[in-house]
């Protein structure tokens, strides 16, 4: 890239308000976008915890964890995503969680995490993830040093070139300590292989919720597809249009996210936004503890894996925090 990533592609610039982005903003269901490479990331996605327990991968724990997803039918797994936690993995262990996941979550479609600091280890690990079969890989930029613009376009330039599957940008202030600007969000959705951008949360307010996916929508190409994250947004954003709800708790409790999932995308706002608030126990426990501590604490409760699940220095939640988990899982409930 020659150009400053901060200024979209001429062609993306003032796309008039039609095809998706107006399906958007006259409301869910309103109007079909393009088939492309962003349907293997649509629906809601599944991301589950990749158990480590005395240092090793639990893959009996894998193994259950999976097929219980498999079993609820998530419309996609998420497999070392952040919950997942690549980074604290090996290549050789993120393989073989590559391989368990996709060899036993049957039809449904598998996205593998392909994050690293390094572009050359990006590429050894979207490699693996190709191997293994994987239906399409998610990225973000990992950084030690401050990355510039330019600095993350070129990640994904360089990786893109070398893909033969769906690539989901993944948006994660929170852990990269990289801030995409809408500029920059054009000017990677230009490279090829680029499917879904995995955004992190929309306003709370319906409206204004609707209007910043249609910004973002007005200024991506059609097949470009957009994924909420944050679960406590995954109502909010499939309501407002996106097209993927990328969602933690679905990885421990895929029938209850599922259920909002298929509310939101019905045109249900209610009912999407009763189911979502039925889980408002566990949305707390989110902001207070962290989703990854959190959402090992729910598998370690429904004896998905054993206690404790993550890798070192992370440390679970403390006993009494433990409880708390319980005490919320037993006020969720299974709502019908």
């Amino acid at each position: 890239m020659t150009s400053d990533p901060s200024t979209p592609p001429a062609e993306s610039a003032g796309r008039p308000q039609d095809g998706r982005a107006a399906a958007r903003t006259a409301g869910p269901g309103a109007a079909a976008r393009p088939a492309g490479p962003a349907d293997v990331v649509s629906g809601l996605s599944a991301f589950p915890l990749t158990p480590i327990h005395d240092g090793r991968i639990d893959e009996a724990a894998v193994v259950r964890i999976i097929g219980r997803l498999a079993s609820a039918g998530v419309d996609s797994i998420g497999a070392l995503g952040s919950t997942g936690s690549y980074a604290y993995l090996t290549r050789e262990e993120r393989a073989r969680v590559a391989r368990l996941t996709i060899e036993h979550a049957g039809d449904v479609p598998v996205i593998v995490g392909i994050g690293a600091l390094r572009t050359e280890h990006v590429l050894e690990l979207a490699d693996d993830a190709q191997s293994a079969g994987a239906a399409g890989v998610l990225l973000a930029p990992m950084t030690y040093q401050a990355l510039t613009p330019d600095d993350v376009y070129g990640l994904y330039e360089d990786v893109t070139a070398e893909l033969s599957v769906p690539l989901v940008v993944y948006d994660n202030p929170g852990t990269t300590h990289v801030a995409f600007t809408d500029a920059l969000y054009a000017a990677i959705a230009s490279l090829p292989h680029v499917a879904s951008f995995k955004i992190p949360g929309v306003p709370e307010d319906p409206t204004e919720a609707r209007d910043r996916v249609a910004q973002l929508a007005d200024i991506l190409p059609e097949t470009v597809g957009l994924g909420v994250s944050g679960d406590a947004f995954g109502a909010a954003g499939l309501l407002a249009g996106c097209d993927a709800w990328y969602s933690v708790l679905a990885g421990t409790l895929p029938h209850e996210t599922a259920a909002i999932a298929r509310a939101a995308q019905a045109g249900d706002a209610p009912e999407a936004r009763r189911r979502s608030d039925l889980l408002r126990p566990v949305w707390d426990l989110f902001a207070a503890h962290g989703s990854l501590r959190v959402a090992a604490s729910i598998a370690e409760h429904l004896r998905l894996a054993e206690r404790p699940s993550l890798p070192r220095p992370v440390r679970g939640l403390t006993d009494a925090q433990h409880a708390e988990v319980a005490t919320a899982l037993g006020t969720v409930g299974r709502a019908p």
